[in-house]
């Protein structure tokens, strides 16, 4: 089979189940550019909770990232992310996405946006800009390209629209991701904490919306580790801890039957018996006391990817 390579060229792209699964209500997130505020915006919360409902959405990829195209039909891609490690397809995530929400590239260029210095956006959200400081998109926290030059106040970056820049105040350059610092706990703790109050979005891995997975994902990877994209293989990875020897910043599961049945949620331990987490659709990203409610019952493991 012949594989493509591709770079997203939209803010944040929508890995969708399959082509069929956007609804006319979502027309604004598989058009390019994509309007990401208004989508979100005008959705409903039995809308936003259908895309989980309905398994509409697989997970998302922010701009500049790179997916592997295994097929194309109509104006759909059928897609892998090989940054987001998953049992589902050995290469990466897969799902379908919009082919105009993709740059394609020469396999041979790959290394231009992979073996290079690199900025990061630290800043929740940001805007590239052009050669003549206008704005092209926002971008959002944990967008990854790579660095060409550094002045006074911009990071200049090479992006599927050509030389860009970054304000320098929103975002931080390193030699590779490699050489991103890998935080302990409370590096991770402080992290995750920027983001209570943020509304929760199936299959969201962007600073306008996480799942539950999704945030411990993108936390974890700001802080220096790339874990597997999925609550159920993110528990399968790491050092499993026992609950009394629980840290901050360890990911605490949760199971169904009292801790028994089937995984279905993932938080951050934030200490003194709490966690934050992105709970469910139509709830906020929250520091919670675990003792009394129903996680209690439900917490079956605990894993630490984090060390000193």
């Amino acid at each position: 089979m012949s594989i493509a390579t591709g770079l997203i060229n939209v803010t944040v792209a929508t890995l969708w189940t399959d082509a069929q699964s956007p609804r006319l209500i979502d027309e604004e997130s598989v058009r390019n550019p994509v309007q990401i505020e208004a989508w979100l915006e005008r959705l409903s919360p039995e809308e936003r909770k259908a895309l989980l409902d309905e398994k509409r959405i697989q997970s998302q990829i922010l701009y500049g990232e790179i997916v592997y195209i295994l097929e194309e039909t109509g104006d759909w891609a059928h897609v892998v992310i090989p940054n987001q490690f998953s049992k589902k397809n050995k290469l990466g995530y897969p799902g379908w996405v919009p082919l105009v929400h993709i740059t394609k590239i020469e396999r041979d260029d790959e290394e231009e946006f992979t073996d290079h210095q690199i900025v990061i956006v630290t800043d929740k959200i940001t805007t590239l800009y052009g050669e003549n400081k206008t704005g092209i998109i926002p971008l959002s926290y944990n967008t990854v390209l790579p660095l060409l030059s550094e002045q006074e106040d911009l990071l200049e970056v090479h992006t599927p629209h050509g030389n860009a820049f970054i304000q320098k105040e929103a975002a931080t350059a390193f030699d590779s991701v490699d050489e991103i610092p890998k935080k302990n706990g409370e590096g991770i703790i402080n992290e995750a904490s920027r983001f209570q109050g943020l509304l929760y979005l199936w299959g969201g891995m962007s600073a306008y919306g996480y799942d539950c997975s999704g945030f411990s994902y993108n936390i974890f990877k700001a802080s220096g580790y790339l874990i597997p994209r999925d609550a159920k293989e993110q528990a399968e990875k790491g050092f499993r801890v026992e609950k009394e020897e629980v840290l901050p910043g360890d990911l605490l599961f949760f199971s169904y039957e009292e801790g028994k049945g089937a995984l279905h949620h993932v938080g951050i331990y934030y200490g003194d018996g709490q966690m934050i987490h992105s709970p469910t659709p139509g709830e906020k990203i929250v520091i919670q006391t675990i003792e009394g409610t129903f996680y209690e019952k439900e917490w079956c493991e605990t894993r630490r990817y984090w060390n000193e």
